[in-house]
């Protein structure tokens, strides 16, 4: 087959939920022999030619806040009805809204995968969020067949629109485990600090993470790792916690990443919004507990481990902390049971056969 992804900033992952989707998709379907072109961003995927087999096909956006995945999925679109792919599978609520120009001026058959509801992210201005809720139908709608990362998701858009959505599993690759090193230049030691690692934006919650820790009776540290795009007033005035004992890492690549899982007390994810998290499932590979807001969509991610707070509760989160402290670390057993959910439930393989098998009955429909 010959498969397009389009909406996604590109691969190699370097942030990015959807991205890490699409690279470890990408790059399997192209090991089971198949063609695979990723539609990249240039400021974001700074190779050229392929990836691991994948063809990285590169086109220009207008980098807003507003017009970055718009314009870009836009060119991409309008690109793909000339290209004779068979599958072009979409990427997230807004691009996908789109996929209605290889529908209606092609043959190809179109997928859309929906990772989240970004009508509810903050960052949005209230135009932009209605404008999300306005894509929601088109974004069903248009695709030959719609799949979701979320059983919330699922059931919300099921409900809404009567059309049958499939929820397809998000993998996890197996964790490399990594002796503290170069964590040592944040002044940090294995099992004294918290985690906190994604994008600096409202919505992932981490202005009620640094309030409820300054109120935390303990010699831990607080590392957080991640980058904010497109919301450089929210990560000015998130830096303002800065101390010794609250520490912004910036962007960590793989082999940081792997440091920091490897090493930390415990991660936390105080967001409002999500998708479906994988870094919970991340962090449960390497065995660590985590603690999390109660929604919806981290309440799933979690599975049996349910260690939640009141999402946007300060005093919940900081009584939370505290209840962390003194369970953890605890020789119960639960490291090793967090490693086998996450073996048994997650994994990459499982995915791409599932999406296979839908792009191959799709294919075979007249």
């Amino acid at each position: 087959m010959r498969i397009a992804f389009i909406g996604q900033k590109g691969i190699p992952c370097t942030w990015g939920g959807v991205e890490d989707f699409v690279e470890q998709v990408s790059t399997r379907l192209v090991r089971r022999k198949h063609q695979v072109y990723v539609y990249c961003r240039p400021y974001y995927t700074q190779i050229q030619g392929d990836y691991q087999g994948v063809q990285l096909l590169k086109l220009p956006s207008l980098k807003t806040k507003y017009g970055d995945a718009l314009s870009h999925t836009l060119f991409s679109s309008l690109h793909s009805i000339f290209r004779q792919y068979d599958i072009i599978h979409y990427q997230a609520l807004g691009p996908a809204s789109l996929s209605f120009i290889p529908r209606l001026l092609g043959r190809t058959k179109v997928v859309a995968t929906l990772h989240s509801l970004d009508w509810k992210r903050d960052k949005w201005s209230p135009l932009a969020k209605k404008i999300f809720r306005l894509a929601e139908k088109p974004a069903v709608h248009f695709p030959h067949q719609v799949t979701t990362v979320s059983g919330g998701l699922k059931e919300y858009l099921e409900k809404k629109f009567g059309k049958e959505i499939e929820r397809i599993f998000t993998g996890i690759s197996p964790p490399v485990k990594r002796e503290p090193d170069r964590i040592s230049q944040f002044g940090l030691r294995s099992g004294k600090y918290l985690l906190f690692l994604g994008r600096l934006v409202p919505e992932k919650g981490c202005h009620f993470l640094c309030e409820a820790f300054k109120e935390l009776n303990s010699d831990l540290k607080l590392f957080i790792a991640g980058e904010g795009q497109f919301a450089s007033n929210y990560v000015t005035s998130l830096k303002k916690y800065a101390s010794a004992r609250i520490i912004f890492g910036g962007w960590a690549d793989q082999e940081l990443k792997e440091e920091l899982f490897s090493n930390c007390l415990a991660f936390l994810l105080p967001s409002e919004v999500e998708g479906f998290p994988h870094t919970i499932l991340e962090a449960f590979s390497y065995g660590k507990p985590v603690l999390a807001s109660d929604i919806p969509e981290n309440k799933e991610a979690l599975g049996p481990f349910q260690l939640t707070f009141r999402s946007a509760d300060i005093k919940d989160l900081a009584q939370a902390l505290q209840n962390l402290l003194k369970s953890e670390p605890s020789p119960n057993g639960l490291p090793k049971m967090r490693k086998e959910y996450v073996q048994k439930n997650f994994s990459w393989d499982k995915t791409v056969d599932d999406l296979e098998r839908i792009y191959y009955s799709l294919l075979s429909r007249n």
